[in-house]
């Protein structure tokens, strides 16, 4: 079933959107100029979104709607090295599929207030839940300043220009051998291919 004209329009302003909040900030994005740069009037973005706060929280919505799922499915896990290891993979995945939007967090206050508003128990309900997936019950300092460093630095690395030239899956074996390090989990070694067994 494809899209109808509608939700292509939509799905292509919210591109487009990201787009500009990436090369002007939020601020800096007027929804003239993505009515400009879509090609249409401000009256065809007026019919899908009335603010540009409403076009913001669509933008972030995915990501947060996949972080929601991590932390579920991680939590769901009956070991804590299943947990750890669930956790760390998703999130480097959810980095990764999400870039664009990453690297807005990071440095665009107006991105971030998007992002808490269509998280449901906000960003720092989302914090408390992974940080406690990876640093684990009753953690001391060392585990929580591990944990810490490794979503922060995960997320900073994975929306980082300097890396934007790398490609994904060389991006995510970085990031998931630091994580691992860092968090003192073993490394995964690499699949043995089939035509060699």
């Amino acid at each position: 079933m494809t899209a109808g004209p509608a939700e292509d329009t939509r799905t292509r302003l919210l591109q487009t959107a990201l787009r500009l909040f990436t090369e002007h900030g939020v601020e800096g994005t007027s929804l003239q100029m993505i009515a400009d740069a879509l090609g249409i009037t401000k009256a065809a973005v007026y019919y899908h979104f009335k603010t540009k706060a409403e076009i913001t929280e669509a933008v972030a919505e995915p990501g947060v709607r996949d972080l929601d799922e991590l932390v579920r499915r991680a939590a769901a896990q009956k070991r804590r090295g299943a947990q750890v290891d669930l956790l760390l993979e998703g999130f480097v995945d959810l980095v990764i599929r999400h870039r664009a939007l990453v690297a807005l967090f990071s440095s665009d206050p107006g991105i971030a207030r998007a992002i808490e508003k269509s998280a449901h128990g906000g960003m720092e309900g989302f914090g408390r839940a992974l940080l406690g997936i990876l640093s684990g019950p009753e953690p001391d300092t060392t585990a929580r300043v591990n944990a810490l460093v490794t979503l922060t630095g995960i997320a900073m690395a994975g929306g980082s220009p300097d890396l934007a030239g790398l490609g994904d899956e060389e991006l995510r074996a970085e990031l998931l051998d630091v994580g691992r390090r860092l968090l003192g989990r073993p490394r995964r070694r690499a699949a043995t291919p089939l035509a060699t067994l």
